[in-house]
């Protein structure tokens, strides 16, 4: 049984200012998150900082059926050597994305809101770590494990609400590996006729992806019957049941 959610009212979106920051303060409780998410804000920021609260305008959006696979991974995917899963370790996923210094093909969303946010701390702090692993908990936050062997060596996580997954960050540990995970995601996606994947911000790395910016008030609207009660309870069995591509292995 779900425990209801008292929707958490933010201030406007209109409100931002140019960077897309709309507030500060307040907590990282479940229903604030959610509420959050179902307005399109989310939080990003240090552990020297009070809680950041974001929407900014252009969004980053990609649409699943558009992904772009270039020729070099597509070979990767066909050889094989890579297993991906869903659900089977949230926890080393979002540990692995906070670490900083590791080998990776930049993030599903790397929040750079600056030009400097890739030397400043991980913007993953333990607060943050706690409050989505108790998302993840209650069937709001799911991760995708891409292994070789036994090993995990890449993976992404986020946020699924309504027919609109926000993607948070991924790490590789390997060439590749998240992309491959991202691929995955992309086929299950389009296969649960999700609309779109939440990236946040624009980099090179996610138009290189098949990203593409949209105005905010257009994102909003793949949002505006979201139910902040409802969790993708079946996340990982329907992943477990997508029909994928014959390259990639989730067994």
């Amino acid at each position: 049984m779900t425990t209801s959610l008292n929707f958490v009212r933010f201030p406007s979106v209109n409100n931002t200012n140019d960077d897309g920051l709309l507030a500060m303060g307040g907590d990282l409780n479940v229903a604030t998150l959610v509420s959050a998410y179902a307005q399109g804000i989310f939080p990003w920021y240090s552990d020297d900082q009070p809680v950041l609260w974001w929407s900014p305008d252009p969004r980053m959006v990609l649409f699943p059926g558009d992904i772009k696979v270039s020729r070099s991974l597509a070979k990767k995917i066909k050889k094989g050597g890579f297993k991906v899963t869903c659900n089977q370790d949230f926890d080393a996923v979002i540990s692995a994305c906070a670490l900083r210094g590791q080998t990776s093909d930049s993030t599903l969303s790397d929040n750079s809101l600056s030009d400097n946010a890739l030397e400043q701390d991980t913007w993953i702090t333990e607060e943050m770590h706690l409050a989505y692993s108790e998302l993840h908990r209650m069937n709001y936050a799911h991760s995708i494990e891409v292994w070789q062997g036994n090993e995990l060596v890449g993976g992404l996580y986020g946020i699924a609400l309504g027919k609109v997954f926000f993607g948070e960050s991924m790490f590789s540990r390997v060439s590749d590996a998240s992309k491959v995970g991202l691929v995955a995601l992309c086929q299950y996606l389009s296969a649960e006729n999700f609309e779109v994947i939440d990236c946040q911000v624009a980099s090179d790395h996610l138009f290189s992806l098949g990203a593409v910016e949209i105005e905010r008030e257009v994102f909003l609207r793949f949002i505006e019957q979201a139910d902040i009660n409802k969790p993708n309870m079946k996340f990982s069995q329907a992943f477990e049941q997508a029909p994928f591509d014959g390259a990639i292995k989730t067994k």
